[in-house]
């Protein structure tokens, strides 16, 4: 139950950083995906059923405050947090590299897959090279902020060792 408050008070200020602060932090018009990284950071962490569910939490959070059909985010990362829980859970050491890697894979993953249901479910727009630009600058965003987000993401889930905190036997592969 504590931890369930924890991630509900973490899902509030990643929608509070998400919409007050980090648009007027752009790098190249692009903001980073604070509720992606926190995604990652609690698939990495809880493995991937919270990543998921965490993920959808978020995404659909954010996608109230986006012009895109509501749930596209939610979508892309869910199956983007359980990936990430699912190969963190494969993953014996990590070198200070991983971290941010890890991120960077999973914002290219979740905004291509944003940008591919988008064009699915008839967003042409997001269809486009300036999508995949802002899709690897975001992601290259997340990555570099990834080594702040993630301790608090430890800390929210009371976590000192991210392999032993959810882990319940028979996760990862």
């Amino acid at each position: 139950m504590i931890r369930a408050i924890r991630l509900a008070l973490l899902l509030v200020a990643v929608v509070l950083l998400q919409t007050a602060v980090l648009p007027h932090l752009r790098i190249g018009g692009v903001a980073p995906e604070i509720g992606l990284v926190v995604t990652v950071g609690v698939a990495f962490t809880a493995g991937p059923s919270a990543g998921a569910i965490f993920g959808f939490a978020a995404g659909l959070a954010l996608d109230l405050f986006l012009s895109t059909p509501l749930g596209l985010s939610a979508f892309a990362w869910s199956i983007t947090g359980y990936v990430i829980g699912v190969v963190e859970g494969a993953v014996l050491r990590t070198a200070w590299w991983f971290i941010p890697a890890v991120t960077l894979l999973a914002g290219l993953v979740g905004g291509l897959l944003f940008v591919l249901l988008g064009a699915v479910v008839g967003e042409g727009q997001l269809w486009g090279w300036e999508s995949l630009r802002t899709v690897v600058i975001a992601a290259v965003y997340d990555a570099l902020i990834a080594p702040i987000v993630f301790p608090v993401v430890r800390i929210a889930l009371h976590a000192a060792d991210p392999r032993a905190a959810g882990r319940v036997g028979g996760q990862g592969w």
